[in-house]
């Protein structure tokens, strides 16, 4: 399988920005430490503070399963902060795809031409 790529729009709630600033710094050294497999996570704040950007890239399908793994309870005391948009780019395995279905993920596959 190719390289799955990904952005996460965070819609930060009111009054939280503290709180959330502190799980995505949590998020970002689990991922330092533990993933094998990811490529790029990089996080962006806009201006006011309300809204972040997280793009990721990870090897393989595989190398997603790991990072939701290792990421476990923070990300889900993370999601209770904000709002989520995920985009997902690349061709995720089936059993993946049937993850971010639920995640309420909008799964953009490569363009192929005959």
């Amino acid at each position: 399988m190719s390289a799955i790529q990904a952005t996460a729009r965070l819609n930060i709630h009111d009054g939280r920005i503290g709180e959330f600033r502190e799980l995505a710094e949590r998020c970002i050294e689990i991922v330092r430490t533990k993933d094998t497999g990811t490529l790029q996570y990089d996080w962006f704040l806009d201006e006011a503070s309300s809204e972040c950007v997280v793009r990721e890239e990870y090897r393989n399908s595989e190398a997603v399963f790991e990072h939701m793994e290792n990421l476990g309870p923070v990300l889900g005391d993370l999601l209770a902060l904000c709002e989520m948009d995920l985009e997902i780019y690349g061709q995720p395995s089936p059993a993946l795809t049937d993850v971010l279905t639920e995640f309420g993920a909008r799964l953009y596959r490569p363009l192929s031409f005959p």
